[in-house]
């Protein structure tokens, strides 16, 4: 605290001009082992100073001759004895000093004395002597300093010297002299070079503190950059507290500074360290601190080495996943499979760890998954092989994955786990096309025979093939699965099953049913989910198609994100979820955004997962968006034939013959359009759901483009209006609107443009305001509200109505006002002017002047040539009929 310089500003003050004779002292450790050597130092003349220690009553007679020699020698010029550091002086020399203190009273004698607080204190008779203690330099004094070393304009140095000087005039003074200096090379964390500043501290702990003082600052180095909360902070800082009391509590706020901490811990050798932080962390967690601050101090313990490290390590990341932490929890199970460890502990924790590197690097992701394998025993590798087998999927490796659980199959001699692994081969089969059918073959062997506890996924795989395959109608489907849904399932293949049933409900539209049971099994965005569980990749995959077929594009893009930015690059594609975030991007009118997704997955390979197929049914939805017909029908046919290679006929996953249907009718080829669409239509009524149906009769319609084209549409609309299928809905109603205003019924048309428009404005908002507040969805914003595939196209029918409207305003039936339509509609039904005047409610001149009004329009002279006129105009003469309906 500068009592040294303190020390020698008062010498040099009281012996100004030579009125007092100065003896200056300056004690230290090595010294302090000889007896009387201080005082040696300061009356060297002195005659028969011993080297040795004395029995009392020799001491005492020392003493006095010492205090004799002193009183002779100031007789002619007082003196002053400064002695620097008398804390560090040998047992005598302080016993003397002390025997001084209380006989200066008649002696021409100014003692001055320095002592490091916290050192047991040198007893001051009071009669003669005072104490005082240095305080830190205040934050004004330290600014005043700072502005005299000329940094006055630089705000960024004057802030650095309050905090990394804590008022201590040592270490302001180097800093001072770090910043005086050129730029130097190496910043330090706090952007600046201060050599000067880390000498000083490491000088102070390695030549000047003693080992309680250099064991508080090392502590306090430690745990004050522990814990990056406030919390934390205090947490440990109540473990260090016994060694501040002594009056070194500025030393708490100096190592809250990092560049402090970093000149502390440079000079410590790398085995104190390892023994501190052990201590404090064992001291932790003895008295029962967070999980996070004991692991926080073993992690910069090489090889922790007792059960009590690895657990607090184990529980800290525990803690960190269920908190949605995962970038924190994989050091720490890192740092505890350095750890000593039981093979069968060591395999689980490598699990883990595996399932959590997965995502952000597949390689070693599987790397920590074999080697768990390698090192369980024959029941855990029955468990893990499982996890391997999804992480390979996730890799795109399929055909591997099923052969790690064939050969684990093969070598487990319990039936029940055989039973599990078929089953969990057989749910990651549907990833190969020749692996699919006999899969199918054995689960209905497996089936017969499983205990009921495993029959579930076995049901739920068969299902999903019969209903792929056309074989099954929804309501047989929910007949099958919805029992199942409510009996135990062994644990094993849980999530599995899950992931089957949830697959079905949601090809049968029943969305929520499907989406609760993927939210029991996924975590919420962004945290990630588990890939090492084949169940939970397809209720990832349930609740991001579930998402779309609600219209919930925002909430899709959010939950779905993280995880592909996450995987991006590393290994793992999820071709499916892509597809359903670039189709939702596509739906709020982002093709770009879309474009990139899909791009990210790269080249297909050589897999035939069912997952390839959605991306090829995904890039022909984009070119049909952006009016590429050509493109989008290539698209759907290979979808198509990737999905025949898998029995996989109904339109319950990917419509591609609807799409197809589209797109031929586009580029003017009905016939195969009107085949492939009645093909749809024929699969969708054997499936029976409003959605499949009602989009085969909008690709009917396109392709038949007559009468019983608006009749297909009617229906299309009448079985979706009450369906929830908001995206079918709106495309049949734009489809219908067109064909009434192009059969001359407009206002009928543009009310159903009208609906689509309104219905597809909402689909674009957020769900609530606090989802649009937290979505990471780029660019969701009400501003990008009229820009969604389904508006546009909506405003383009209405844009298109009104310009049909607008040329045949001024003649023909589109050109008469509601008042002379219901006017003529009347006439024509054989109605007398006074007949309609009482209909009406209307004067006999109005309904006359409606005629006239109409009669021109019209181009006839007579009401009996009214209902010829009208038969030629489509446009009003069906919406007499469709009124009398």
């Amino acid at each position: 605290m500068g009592r040294t310089a303190l020390l020698d500003e008062a010498v040099r003050r009281e012996t100004a001009g030579g009125s007092m004779e100065a003896v200056h002292l300056r004690c230290s450790p090595e010294e302090s082992r000889f007896p009387f050597a201080a005082v040696r130092q300061l009356l060297p003349e002195a005659d028969a100073v011993p080297f040795a220690e004395q029995p009392a009553a020799d001491e005492q007679r020392t003493f006095h001759r010492l205090l004799a020699h002193l009183a002779r020698r100031a007789a002619d010029r007082p003196v002053l004895l400064a002695v620097d550091d008398v804390h560090l002086a040998d047992g005598a020399s302080r016993r003397w000093i002390g025997y001084l203190t209380r006989r200066l009273g008649n002696l021409p004698v100014l003692l001055l004395l320095t002592e490091r607080s916290g050192s047991r204190p040198l007893a001051l008779h009071e009669s003669t002597g005072t104490a005082t203690t240095l305080e830190p330099l205040s934050a004004p004094a330290v600014l005043r300093l700072a502005r005299a070393h000329g940094h006055a304009a630089d705000a960024g140095a004057l802030d650095l010297c309050v905090r990394a000087s804590a008022g201590h005039p040592v270490l302001l003074h180097a800093l001072l002299r770090d910043l005086a200096a050129p730029a130097a090379p190496a910043p330090t964390a706090a952007g600046r070079a201060v050599p000067h500043y880390r000498t000083a501290i490491g000088d102070w702990l390695t030549s000047r503190a003693d080992p309680l003082s250099r064991q508080a600052c090392l502590t306090l180095s430690i745990t004050s950059g522990s814990a990056p909360q406030q919390a934390d902070r205090d947490d440990t800082r109540d473990d260090t507290r016994d060694e501040t009391r002594d009056g070194t509590a500025w030393a708490v706020r100096l190592f809250a500074e990092p560049l402090a901490r970093e000149a502390a811990l440079a000079v410590a050798d790398p085995a104190e360290l390892r023994s501190l932080r052990t201590g404090i962390a064992r001291r932790l967690d003895e008295h029962g601190a967070p999980a996070r601050l004991v692991a926080a101090h073993l992690l910069h313990v090489e090889g922790p080495d007792e059960e009590w490290m690895i657990q607090s390590l184990e529980d800290a990341a525990e803690d960190a996943l269920q908190a949605g932490r995962t970038a924190d929890a994989v050091p720490l199970l890192r740092h505890a499979l350095t750890g000593p460890l039981a093979p069968d502990r060591r395999a689980a924790l490598t699990l883990r760890l595996g399932a959590l590197e997965l995502p952000h690097s597949a390689d070693a992701g599987i790397r920590r998954l074999r080697a768990a394998l390698e090192l369980a025993g024959d029941e855990e590798r029955a468990a893990i092989a499982p996890a391997l087998g999804a992480a390979l999927v996730a890799r795109g490796r399929p055909t591997t994955a099923i052969g790690v659980l064939h050969r684990e199959s093969a070598a487990t001699d319990c039936g029940e786990l055989v039973r599990v692994l078929q089953s969990v081969a057989a749910l990651i089969a549907s990833h190969d096309a020749a692996e699919w059918r006999g899969a199918v073959a054995a689960m209905r062997d497996l089936a017969a025979s499983a205990p009921p506890t495993l029959e579930p996924l076995a049901c739920g795989l068969i299902t999903e093939y019969e209903a792929g395959a056309g074989q099954l109608s929804a309501a047989e489907v929910l007949e099958r699965i919805r029992p199942r849904l409510s009996a135990p399932v062994h644990p094993a293949i849980r999530t599995a099953w899950l992931g089957s049933a949830a697959t079905l409900l949601q090809w049968t539209d029943r969305l929520d049913e499907a989406r609760a049971l993927a939210d029991t099994c996924l975590p919420a965005a962004p945290a990630l989910p588990d890939l090492t569980d084949i169940g939970r990749q397809c209720l990832i995959s349930i609740r991001a198609e579930a998402a779309l077929m609600a219209g919930a594009f925002h909430r899709l893009v959010r939950e779905n994100t993280p995880l592909l930015d996450a995987c991006t690059g590393h290994g793992i594609r999820m071709p499916h979820v892509a597809s359903m975030v670039a189709l939702a991007h596509c739906e709020l009118g982002r093709p770009g955004a879309a474009r990139q997704v899909l791009h990210s997955l790269g080249e297909q390979g050589a897999s035939s997962s069912w997952e390839w197929n959605e991306v090829r049914y995904a890039r022909a939805q984009l070119h049909a968006a952006e009016g590429n017909w050509q493109a989008s029908l290539a698209d759907h046919l290979a979808c198509g034939s990737g999905q025949h290679a898998r029995d996989f006929v109904s339109p319950v996953a990917t419509p591609w013959r609807s799409g197809a249907a589209l797109a031929l009718a586009r580029l003017g080829n009905p016939a195969r359009a009107r085949e492939l669409a009645e093909e749809e239509l024929g699969h969708a009524r054997v499936w029976g759901t409003p959605r499949t149906v009602g989009r085969a009769l909008r690709a009917c319609a396109a392709a038949s483009g007559s009468l019983a084209g608006l009749e297909l549409l009617e229906e299309a609309v009448s079985l979706l209006r009450p369906a929830r299928a908001p995206v079918e809905l709106v495309e049949a109603l734009i489809d219908l609107g067109r064909a009434r205003i192009a059969g001359g019924n407009s206002r009928k048309g543009r009310a159903l443009l009208d609906e689509a428009h309104a219905l597809a404005l909402r689909l674009l908002q957020p769900e609530t305001p606090a989802t649009a507040d937290a979505t990471t969805d780029t660019g969701t914003d009400t501003a990008a509200a009229g820009t969604g595939r389904l508006v546009r196209a909506a405003q383009d029918a209405l844009r298109a109505a009104s310009a049909r409207r607008t040329r045949a305003a001024t003649a023909g039936g589109a050109a008469l006002t509601d008042a002379e339509l219901r006017i003529v509609r009347l006439a024509v039904r054989g109605e007398t002017n006074e007949q309609i005047c009482a209909a009406l409610h209307l004067a006999r001149r109005t309904v006359e002047t409606h005629l006239t009004h109409a009669y021109r329009k019209l181009g006839v002279t007579r009401r009996t040539q009214l209902t010829s006129r009208l038969a030629g105009n489509g446009a009003v003469f069906v919406d007499f009929h469709d009124a009398r309906a």
